[in-house]
């Protein structure tokens, strides 16, 4: 049941051998993303977030880093930054999730694996109706160090949920979301910059130039 709720999935026998499988691996890469981000959306320090929750820092760093993944300890530090987990019928990672991965892809300088992260996400929305597409855009992600791909995140989660008549989450209209000069994800430099007419709304609103047809479901 901790790894259901840390994972934000249900249980199925496919889940359940997975966890068997990566064992304590599995929750603690997990509970470090959800700690870091729900501590960071609130701008605490890892001290600060000790202090409302009555625990080390230690604990709080630890968490982050992976090597602290006991439920009660995720809850509680969770709670401490005001988030609760739930549990939704999905498999799916999160925009949360898909941002940390982005940010590991953009450190290891591969563009093109960040971009099909970000397309996986668009792809996994759109595999998702009413309130559980709006849960895998509830948690604010941490920033990818990239302005361009932060404003892309919250562009896609933007668009998405409003397509299923969902209110977007605060996050994605946060100033650090939107680029002040228009540009690219620049994969590559040889791709054409598309005309504002086959760039997305929500892209275009927020400076991010990226083709209408790159989140064409295929």
């Amino acid at each position: 049941m901790t790894a259901e709720l840390a994972h934000s999935r249900t249980i199925d026998v496919q889940y359940v051998a997975e966890v068997i499988l990566n064992g304590d691996l599995v929750m603690a890469a997990v509970a470090s993303t959800l700690v870091r981000a729900a501590r960071k959306s609130r701008r605490l320090t890892q001290e600060q977030l000790a202090k409302r929750v009555r625990i080390d820092q230690a604990t709080v760093s630890r968490s982050e880093r992976g090597r602290e993944a006991e439920f009660a300890t995720v809850d509680r530090l969770l709670a401490g930054a005001g988030h609760r987990l739930y549990s939704a019928p999905t498999r799916r990672d999160d925009a949360a999730t898909v941002a940390a991965e982005i940010r590991d892809r953009l450190r290891a300088g591969d563009k093109d694996r960040a971009l099909r992260s970000l397309i996986q996400l668009n792809d996994d929305l759109l595999a998702e109706r009413g309130l559980v597409r709006g849960v895998l855009g509830l948690a604010e992600p941490e920033t990818t160090t990239d302005p361009v791909w932060d404003a892309a995140l919250a562009a896609l989660v933007a668009w998405r949920l409003d397509e299923e008549k969902l209110p977007s989450p605060d996050w994605v209209n946060a100033p650090s979301r939107f680029v002040r000069e228009p540009r690219g994800l620049e994969i590559d430099s040889a791709d054409p910059v598309p005309p504002a007419s086959e760039v997305p709304a929500e892209f275009a609103k927020r400076g991010v130039l990226v083709w209408h047809d790159t989140f064409a479901s295929v």
